[in-house]
């Protein structure tokens, strides 16, 4: 949360009115936020006791950092995340741990469609399952799983780590491409979640409006996974090509 006083509450209300029945442990990581953000989250709480919520401190880190500190308060063995500007479906939780707790699945991590999103090339869905598998090739093509659409398994940070906090652009998709090495990442194709009011993801809000520092955070992704032997030469240049050429029409889409 960083000076979300206009939409920390309804954020916290898509959390309440979730239909699953699971019990849920509420984290929130104030991001040094100078509005009245944190007043209205302490108003919240009083107002719904019945609710286990945390307000956590924190000096202005990022996004990543903020994160960081909320997964490893989480005492839970699943883990969804919400930023302060967005929504869950009241469907949400309940779509995504019935394949979580489906023991013929072995799915460790899970995210679904947001605000507009389709399922296009380069993912499938699989006629079985009505399931999408998200793999790090699917991923360097295109980026699916806005980070407020995910819950997973907290055995998941333990090979994974967390975010890297060094980095401020396209930081979500360096995490997702990481777990796809150790764990199984699948992408429900239903829409469960709002995100930062329903805008589209580049070039109005958040930090995605930088398209330049976004593209540089995607070409640091490629580089990783090929310094990490993930990819193969040939591939990260093929990667490279295809997010430049991206880059340079994304602002007449």
């Amino acid at each position: 949360m960083y000076n979300a006083e206009a939409t920390i509450c309804r954020a916290l209300d898509s959390v309440k009115n979730q239909i699953y029945k699971g019990g849920f442990e509420i984290i929130i990581v104030n991001d040094g936020s100078t509005d009245h953000s944190a007043q209205m989250v302490n108003s919240y709480i009083q107002e719904n006791k019945n609710l286990n919520i945390r307000l956590i401190e924190q000096v202005n880190s990022g996004v990543s950092k903020a994160r960081n500190v909320g997964m490893k308060e989480a005492g839970g063995n699943f883990i969804a995340l919400l930023d302060a500007d967005d929504e869950w479906m009241p469907e949400k939780t309940e779509k995504q741990m019935k394949y979580l707790m489906n023991p013929d699945l072995k799915i460790d991590f899970m995210v679904s469609l947001w605000n507009n999103e389709r399922v296009t090339f380069p993912y499938f869905k699989d006629r079985k399952t009505g399931l999408v598998k998200v793999g790090l090739r699917q991923l360097l093509l295109k980026i699916t799983g806005q980070t407020s659409t995910a819950i997973f398994r907290k055995e998941v940070l333990r090979k994974t780590g967390y975010f890297d906090e060094k980095q401020k652009y396209s930081e979500d998709a360096n995490f997702w491409m990481r777990v796809t090495e150790h764990y199984n990442m699948m992408l429900l194709p239903e829409r469960l979640v709002l995100a930062g009011g329903g805008k589209k993801s580049f070039g109005v809000s958040g930090l995605s409006a930088n398209l330049k520092e976004m593209e540089r955070g995607i070409q640091k992704n490629n580089r990783e996974m090929y310094h990490s032997g993930r990819i193969t030469f040939v591939e990260f240049l093929f990667y490279y090509t295809v997010s430049k050429l991206k880059y340079a029409i994304r602002p007449f889409r």
